[in-house]
């Protein structure tokens, strides 16, 4: 069973599916249950209707052809939040994609879906009152092919966006499978989609959508209209997502074109994100950004998601953030699988299944837990998608879920006929033997890169929060 049940007893025999008995069992961890299989039939309580949902998740994985074996399993997970990032920016995914997604990760007891809305290379959500967003935002009029060294374009239009209903209608299915949709609209970076549609929040910049990979240099103004825009799209975002938290971003931010705006452009950044945290707080809600928010001085009820290596999840737990733990060096599925040249678009260091396995994230007072990050630069389809996540993501949900010592050998030994579960379920995963001849993006080549040079890299970018 992956992820590994934290109390697992054999009790003998084999026995007939038959319709679980569930009940609710306020002595249990909210998230926990025990589950019983035996000749008295198949029981599951759960401390929450969480947990008798992840009891269920176990039980579909025991199933076999009919006949369930006999067993007690007492199991809880050990961490709160077991997220997994879907970018839907870089390339947009359909609804019934995404439902999909979500439908696999709660299938291995992941619980938070961070759904990256916006980005330089598209729009992807509507907001009243301004359509350029969705008719000028949502589509760029090809996509950069490989990694941006490579300079190649496919010179296909790309674009699409959801409508109000598409996003409630993710949002109630991952509900019901207990799954928490966490938006995220990237600002003030990562605006270049916004600003084709509206240059007026810009500054200066009358380009369209950009079509390479990278980080644009093109950033909201701090206009007192730009500030309502921003405060208008976050209403809206609330309307419709429950979430108690609000994604913000607030990463790879340049501050070149603030230079007229102060002789510190450093420190807007900072009251930008004051700002839109205190308009957040008037719905109720707190904000998520990534960890170069803490430059400066972060608002004291953000949820920082620590990205740039391990340092970050220290620094934000010191100066007393709740902290996601989600290192690139850990935990970025778009990072490359192995060294083998069939591997589709090869970026980033190496990124073994045993890798992700071996992801512990560092010991912290406010560590909420951790997350897999899936980036789609490189990933122009669903079954793309599928490839470069499982079954990394299948160790991932193991790290995050089961507590005690864990075995990669043991691991594998069990991943063997969870694979099969997967093949019923028409993953197209990454096979354990390597990449098949069809995998190959021989014409959207890669930039892999050297561990070492990638920390070195995240210590230099990372100096700042060392005065924090």
């Amino acid at each position: 069973m992956i992820p590994r049940p934290n109390l697992v007893r054999e009790t003998g025999g084999s026995f007939v599916l038959t319709e679980p008995a569930v009940s609710l069992d306020p002595g249990l961890p909210a998230e926990g249950y025990v589950l019983d299989v035996g000749a008295d039939g198949v029981s599951v309580r759960g401390g929450s209707p969480a947990g008798i949902f992840y009891g269920t998740q176990t039980l579909r994985q025991l199933r076999d052809s009919g006949t369930v074996p006999g067993v007690h399993i007492e199991d809880a997970p050990r961490f709160g939040w077991r997220g997994v990032l879907l970018d839907v920016a870089r390339h947009f995914m359909p609804v019934p994609d995404v439902l999909r997604f979500i439908d696999l990760a709660a299938f291995h007891k992941l619980n938070v879906l961070h759904l990256h809305l916006t980005d330089d290379q598209g729009w992807r959500i509507e907001i009243p009152g301004r359509p350029r967003l969705t008719s000028i935002g949502s589509r760029r009029p090809r996509t950069m092919l490989g990694a941006r060294q490579h300079g190649l374009f496919d010179d296909r239009p790309h674009g699409g966006h959801y409508t109000d209903d598409d996003l409630r209608r993710i949002v109630a299915y991952a509900a019901e499978r207990h799954v928490t949709v966490v938006p995220e609209i990237d600002m003030p970076g990562h605006m270049q989609a916004a600003i084709a549609a509206y240059p007026e929040l810009g500054n200066g910049f009358t380009g369209g959508v950009r079509t390479s990979w990278g980080i644009s240099p093109h950033v909201l103004n701090m206009q007192p209209a730009t500030l309502d825009f921003c405060r208008q799209v976050l209403d809206h975002v609330c309307a419709l997502f429950p979430s108690p938290l609000i994604g913000i971003g607030g990463d790879e931010c340049p501050v070149g074109e603030w230079a007229s705006w102060s002789d510190e452009p450093h420190t807007i950044q900072r009251r930008f994100t004051a700002e839109m945290a205190a308009h957040l707080a008037t719905h109720g809600r707190r904000v998520l950004g990534w960890d170069e928010i803490l430059a400066g001085g972060a608002p004291p009820d953000a949820v920082i998601a620590a990205w740039r290596g391990v340092a970050p999840i220290a620094v934000a737990a010191a100066a007393g953030h709740d902290v996601v733990a989600c290192p690139d060096t850990s935990v970025y599925l778009d990072y490359r699988q192995s060294d083998d040249p069939g591997e589709p678009t090869p970026v980033g260091t190496l990124l073994t299944l045993a890798d992700v396995y071996a992801f512990e994230p560092p010991p912290a007072d406010r560590l909420l837990g951790a997350q897999a990050n899936v980036w789609t630069e490189h990933m122009e389809s669903a079954r793309r998608v599928d490839y470069m996540a499982y079954p990394r993501l299948c160790a991932f949900a193991e790290v995050v879920w089961s507590a005690g010592r864990r075995d990669f050998a043991e691991f594998s030994d069990r991943l063997r006929p969870h694979l099969a579960r997967l093949d019923a379920l028409g993953v197209n995963y990454r096979p354990l033997s390597g990449p098949r001849p069809g995998d190959a993006r021989p014409g959207a080549p890669g930039h892999p890169r050297n561990l070492e040079d990638r920390l070195a890299e995240l210590h230099e970018m990372t100096a700042d929060l060392r005065r924090v």
